[in-house]
C-alpha cells in the first residue's frame, strides 16, 4: 500500500480572509487516501486554526512578528525534516519567502507557491526578492491568468508558471436568486485596495432614484473608522450599514438583492464567487481576475474602476430590472457551477502535488536528465 504524501501548507497566518478560507476548504476537501496535510501559520494561529483541527488536521503557529527574520528559515527546515515533509505548499509572498528556501534546506523534494492576488502593486525590492526566491520553487501557481501575466512580466519563469482559478463549495452557497425586497452587499475586507470609498459616492449618487436603495458592508479592517465618517458626511446614515465580520455570509447573500464590488485590484475574489453561486446579480469593477469571472452584459456587470458614476448606473440598472438581474443571477451561477467548484479546484492542485511528485523521484534516479 502507497504511504500518504505528507503536504504542508504555509501561510502568513489564519485569519478571517479570502487565502484563509481556501486553506480551510483544502482542510475540508482532501484526498485522505492520497494525502496527510499539516498547516503552518508564521504568525498566530488566528480565527481558522481551529475550523482546519476540527476538520482532523494539525495546525502549528510559529508566533513571528512582521518584519525580516532571517533566522525563520533555519527553525522552518528543522520542523519540514520533523514532520518529513514529501510537499510544502506556500501561500503568498512572505510564506514563500521563507518557505521555499526552508524546504529546500530540508531537503524537501517538492516546493509550490500560489499567489493569491493580482501582483500588481509590488516595488521594485518585492519583484527582486520575490523572482529570487521562485528559483527554489517547482511551481508558481497564479490564481488568474491576469495574475499570470504580472508573474511572467516580473521575471517569474513561465516554465513555472501555472494557473489554478479559486473555487468555492457550490453545496453550501446554494441558489437562492435575488431577494426583491433586500439589500445591495458588499463582502470583504475594509482595506484601500478595495475602494469602499468610491462604493459610498455610488451610494449617494442614487439616493434621488432609488428611494428603498440600502447597502450591507459585511467586513472589517483598518479602513472601518474612516469609512464609517465618510458615510456619515455624504448623510448616508440610514442607508449604509457596517456589520463587521459576518461567519455566515451564505445567510447575508440570502437576504440581498444584488452584490457590489468595488476592488481596484483582484486575484480571484472569493466573495463575488459567493454571490453569483447564491444566483444574486453582481456588479464589479473590471479589475484583475474579475473579468475571468465575469462575463459582462451575461453573468454580471463590470465597470472602471474608481468611477463612482458608472458603478451607480450599473446598480440602478439592475435594481429597476428585476427579470434582469435575476437572469444574470442565474446565468452567474451556472458559470461557478461550470468553472470555479472548489473540489475542481482541489483536485487540480492535488493532480499537480502527484506530478512534481513523479518528477522529483524521476530526476532522483536518472540526474543526468534534467526534465
Amino acid at each position: 500500500m502507497t504511504r500518504l504524501l505528507r503536504v504542508v501548507h504555509v501561510t502568513p497566518g489564519l485569519e478571517v480572509g479570502g487565502l484563509e478560507k481556501l486553506l480551510v476548504e483544502f482542510a475540508r476537501h482532501a484526498d485522505r487516501r492520497q494525502f496527510h496535510l499539516h498547516f503552518v501559520s508564521l504568525s498566530n494561529p488566528g480565527l481558522l486554526a481551529g475550523d482546519i483541527q476540527a476538520l482532523g488536521w494539525p495546525v502549528t503557529a510559529l508566533e513571528q512578528p512582521q518584519g525580516l527574520r532571517p533566522s525563520l528559515i533555519v527553525r522552518l527546515a528543522r520542523l519540514f525534516r520533523q514532520l518529513r515533509a514529501d510537499i510544502v505548499h506556500t501561500h503568498d509572498d512572505r510564506a514563500n519567502i521563507y518557505g521555499a528556501p526552508a524546504a529546500r534546506l530540508a531537503g524537501v523534494p517538492v516546493v509550490l507557491h500560489t499567489r493569491h492576488h493580482q501582483g500588481s502593486q509590488l516595488t521594485p525590492r518585492q519583484r527582486w526578492l520575490i523572482r529570487a526566491v521562485s528559483l527554489a520553487d517547482s511551481r508558481f501557481v497564479c490564481i488568474s491568468h491576469d495574475s499570470a501575466r504580472w508573474a511572467a512580466r516580473q521575471g517569474i519563469p513561465r516554465g513555472k508558471l501555472r494557473v489554478v482559478h479559486n473555487g468555492i463549495d457550490t453545496d453550501r452557497f446554494t441558489f437562492t436568486g435575488p431577494d426583491p425586497a433586500g439589500y445591495a452587499v458588499f463582502v470583504g475586507r475594509l482595506v484601500p485596495e478595495k475602494d469602499i470609498g468610491t462604493l459610498l459616492q455610488a451610494v449617494a449618487l442614487l439616493t434621488c432614484t432609488l428611494p428603498d436603495f440600502r447597502l450591507l458592508i459585511a467586513g472589517d479592517g483598518p479602513e472601518r473608522g474612516s469609512l464609517q465618517q465618510r458615510t456619515e458626511q455624504l448623510g448616508l446614515g440610514e442607508r449604509v450599514a457596517f456589520l463587521g465580520n459576518v461567519r455566515e455570509v451564505p445567510a447575508l447573500l440570502a437576504r440581498a438583492r444584488l452584490f457590489v464590488l468595488s476592488s481596484l485590484t483582484e486575484g480571484i475574489s472569493l466573495t463575488l464567487l459567493e454571490a453569483m453561486a447564491r444566483g444574486l446579480p453582481v456588479v464589479a469593477t473590471c479589475v484583475g481576475g474579475n473579468p475571468e469571472v465575469v462575463a459582462d452584459g451575461q453573468t454580471g456587470l463590470l465597470v472602471p474602476a474608481r468611477d463612482p458614476l458608472a458603478m451607480a448606473d450599473r446598480i440602478r440598472q439592475l435594481w429597476l430590472d428585476p427579470s434582469h438581474a435575476a437572469a444574470l443571477g442565474l446565468a452567474g451561477r451556472m458559470r461557478v457551477l461550470e468553472y470555479f467548484d472548489i473540489r475542481q479546484m482541489v483536485a487540480r492542485y492535488e493532480q499537480l502535488y502527484l506530478q512534481e511528485s513523479r518528477s522529483a523521484r524521476g530526476r532522483l534516479l536518472n540526474p543526468w536528465n534534467p526534465s
